[in-house]
């Protein structure tokens, strides 16, 4: 197993994203089953779990300590700020150092820890220079409240100018086979400056499973909102994805030593392939899901299956944007 050098840390190529169990897919599961999970997690051999402020707006880090805050010395702990819970109770990104700060240390209480290991910016607010708010995140570094500060949803030229007022460790976008724009330019400038990529949603928030068969979503599902899974572009975008899971025989054959492999495994196996120096980070309320995401990273995809992919389901046949308008407008991602 390839590790993923980041400072000091030997990553794994799956981490884990723990905002499914308190936030964003409908109603979250139990708190009981939430710890199961997290501790599985542990078991299976995740080091790295990502968390946020705006997941449950602070539930999620509250969360990870009450499940897993005794095991704290057997995982790499990443949180964000910039987008949490704004005065009037909504979401809100605000990237105000003294914001950042605060989020900051209120996160360090909720985690019951000395010091976040990577700490993201969730959102650039572009009413603040980047500059700004990667210099107070530098402050952290100082003061040993942070170890590493990483950037989400940018495009390269605002890493570049962050990573000339600190190193940025890591860079977290969204990336799968039906959401390709950090190859525009963002992997790339990861690779030049010695960030890792992080993929999210690398399963293409479980349409790249294959299980998922409906648009149907249950009330405060944020799918809901997504123009891919719309009825006007739903049924296109299910076309594609079997097209891709036509693929899979092949891939099984590629792989033949291993498992039957699953399509989640497949898909989570073609980002790396695509960004070998990076970390596939997809989340799951499901235990048996969790096993198959950590078991992916012993498949691989070879080049001519690559390019047959890239023939089969270029993408361009996706259909719809990533985010409705008003959240699009929130990100500062290139996109095709």
């Amino acid at each position: 197993m390839a590790m993923i050098q980041l400072g000091e840390h030997s990553l794994a190529p799956v981490a884990l994203g723990c905002m499914n169990v308190s936030h964003a897919y409908g109603t979250p599961p139990s708190e009981k089953h939430s710890i199961e999970l997290l501790n599985r997690a542990l078991d299976l051999g995740y080091n790295m779990l990502d968390t946020a402020a705006l997941y449950g707006f602070g539930a999620n880090e509250a969360l990870l300590s009450k499940a897993v805050g005794h095991r704290r010395n057997e995982f790499f702990l990443a949180s964000k700020c910039g987008m949490a819970k704004g005065p009037d109770g909504k979401r809100a990104i605000d990237g105000r150092p003294e914001t950042l700060r605060q989020t900051c240390e209120d996160a360090l209480k909720r985690l019951n820890t000395d010091v976040i290991d990577l700490y993201y910016l969730h959102r650039w607010d572009k009413s603040v220079p980047i500059e700004e708010s990667i210099g107070e995140l530098s402050r952290l570094v100082e003061q040993g409240k942070i170890r590493h500060i990483g950037l989400s949803e940018v495009s390269a030229n605002t890493i570049e100018k962050a990573h000339a007022v600190h190193p940025i460790a890591a860079v977290q976008s969204e990336y799968s086979l039906w959401s390709r724009n950090a190859e525009i330019a963002v992997i790339d400038k990861c690779k030049e400056i010695g960030s890792v990529f992080v993929s999210f949603s690398p399963v293409g928030r479980g349409i790249l499973s294959g299980e998922l068969r409906s648009n149907q979503f249950e009330a405060g599902d944020i799918r809901n909102a997504m123009p891919r899974f719309n009825e006007d572009n739903f049924m296109t975008n299910l076309s594609a994805i079997d097209k891709f899971q036509s693929l899979l025989p092949l891939f099984a054959e590629e792989n033949a030593s291993l498992p039957s492999p699953t399509l989640a495994q497949f898909a989570l196996a073609w980002t790396r392939a695509k960004a070998p120096h990076s970390i596939s980070l997809p989340g799951t309320t499901n235990l048996q899901h969790l096993e198959d995401n950590w078991n992916a990273q012993h498949y691989s995809v070879s080049k001519p299956l690559l390019e047959m992919i890239e023939r089969e389901v270029p993408q361009s046949c996706i259909k719809g944007g990533r985010y409705n308008e008003p959240t699009q407008a929130e990100v500062d991602t290139e996109e095709f």
